[in-house]
């Protein structure tokens, strides 16, 4: 199991827009992979929710 850091979380945030523990989550799921993680979340559309809670000022 890769370890995540806490740089990795930052990037995937800056790159995806989504919380910090959304991200985590990826990271882990995806043992430390960034592309993997992004995928999953497109995927189970965690980039999107992000994104909407980002537009209405959440």
């Amino acid at each position: 199991m890769a370890e995540i850091t806490a740089s990795l979380v930052k990037e995937l945030r800056e790159r995806t827009g989504a919380g910090m523990m959304d991200c985590k989550k990826a990271l882990t799921e995806a043992n430390g992979d960034i592309e993997l993680a992004i995928e999953n979340m497109r995927k189970s559309g965690a980039i999107k929710a992000a994104k909407k809670s980002r537009q209405r000022g959440c």
